[in-house]
């Protein structure tokens, strides 16, 4: 399967789960993604995304200057970031959940009715 569809949709996501625990400059966070498996991932969309997080208001940026090249651009999620990442998650919680069901429906976990036990 091209997994380049699927990256499309979910590198909002995958970006800030990322930086959840430390800021990252853009090589850095592709860097991250590449070894969390995502190994397809384009530096351009990476960055790209990076830039339209920021400027969504979910992310903070910070320059740090370096001794053998250009500066580097830092970033950190904050508590809009926050927020967009735990919604995320929950949403693709469902969606994975809903699409294990149909790809194997003997694992669809059986779901009780509100005050069963």
């Amino acid at each position: 399967m091209d997994s380049t569809q699927l990256l499309k949709g979910v590198l909002d996501v995958a970006v800030l789960a990322a930086i959840q625990d430390a800021d990252g400059y853009g090589y850095d966070v592709v860097r991250r993604l590449r070894s969390a498996g995502l190994e397809d991932i384009g530096d351009a969309s990476v960055y790209g995304t990076l830039r339209r997080l920021y400027s969504s208001g979910a992310l903070t940026s910070y320059v740090v200057p370096s001794d053998g090249g250009p500066h580097r651009k830092y970033y950190g999620i904050n508590s809009q970031g926050k927020a967009m990442l735990a919604e995320q998650r929950e949403s693709w919680a469902a969606f994975a959940a809903t699409m294990n069901g149909l790809l194997d429906p003997s694992k669809t976990p059986t779901l009780r009715k509100i005050g069963e036990r």
